[in-house]
C-alpha cells in the first residue's frame, strides 16, 4: 500500500482523529470507499468530543466510552456494500452493516451500532447508541429535536440536574460542534466515492 492509495489517504490525512485500529483494519478488509472512511473519521471525531464533554459534565455516568467510539467509527460500514447510499438516501446499509461486522468477527454488542444509528426510538436503545446517532447528525450541524430530547432525558436522569439544565448545556455543546460543519463537509467531499 502506498500513500497514493485513496483509502489510506482518507484514513490518515491530516484532520479528524484517526479511527480505532480495529475499525481501520475492517475498512481495509472491505476495501471501503475513501469517502466512507472520511465520513467515519468525522463522526468518530465528533463522538470523541461528545464523550469527553460528557465525562467532564457527568463524571459518574455509566457509559462504555470505547463502544461509543467504535460504534461511531463503524456505524455506516454497510455503505461499503451499498455505495449509492454514500451520496443519496437509503437505509439498506444499516442491517447490512451489522451483518457485515458480525461476519468479520465483531461482537454483537459492537456491531449493533450499524443497525441502531438511525433507530434511536427503538426499545432498549442505550445512551451509547444515542450518542452515536447524535454524532452522526451533529457532525454536519443537523439538529434532530427528538434525538436530542432523548439524550437530555438520559443526562438528567444520570446527573440529577433538571431537564432544562441539561438541555441548555447540550445545546451549547452541539452549537459549538456544529460551527465546524463546513470544514468537516469539505474534508469528506475531498475524498472520492
Amino acid at each position: 500500500m502506498t500513500t497514493r492509495d485513496p483509502l489510506h489517504h482518507a484514513l490518515h490525512a491530516p484532520g479528524p482523529r484517526p479511527l480505532p485500529d480495529e475499525a481501520a483494519r475492517l475498512l481495509h478488509t472491505l476495501d471501503a470507499p475513501p469517502r466512507l472512511a472520511a465520513h467515519l473519521r468525522l463522526v468518530h471525531d465528533v463522538a470523541y468530543e461528545l464523550v469527553e464533554w460528557l465525562a467532564e459534565r457527568c463524571p459518574g455516568i455509566q457509559l462504555d466510552r470505547q463502544a461509543v467510539l467504535f460504534g461511531a467509527a463503524t456505524h455506516d460500514v454497510g455503505k461499503a456494500s451499498h455505495v449509492r447510499e454514500l451520496s443519496g438516501p437509503g437505509s439498506a446499509h444499516e442491517e447490512a452493516g451489522r451483518d457485515l461486522l458480525l461476519a468479520l468477527g465483531v461482537t454483537p454488542d459492537r456491531a449493533r451500532f450499524a443497525a441502531t444509528h438511525a433507530a434511536w426510538t427503538l426499545p432498549g436503545i442505550g445512551l451509547e447508541d444515542l450518542l452515536v446517532s447524535l454524532a452522526d447528525k451533529i457532525w454536519k450541524n443537523k439538529r434532530v429535536q427528538e434525538l436530542e430530547d432523548l439524550v437530555v432525558r438520559r443526562l438528567a436522569e444520570a446527573s440529577g440536574r433538571t431537564v432544562w439544565e441539561e438541555f441548555l448545556a447540550l445545546d451549547d455543546m452541539l452549537t459549538a460542534v456544529g460551527e465546524g460543519a463546513q470544514e468537516r463537509l469539505a474534508f469528506q467531499t475531498a475524498h472520492p466515492v
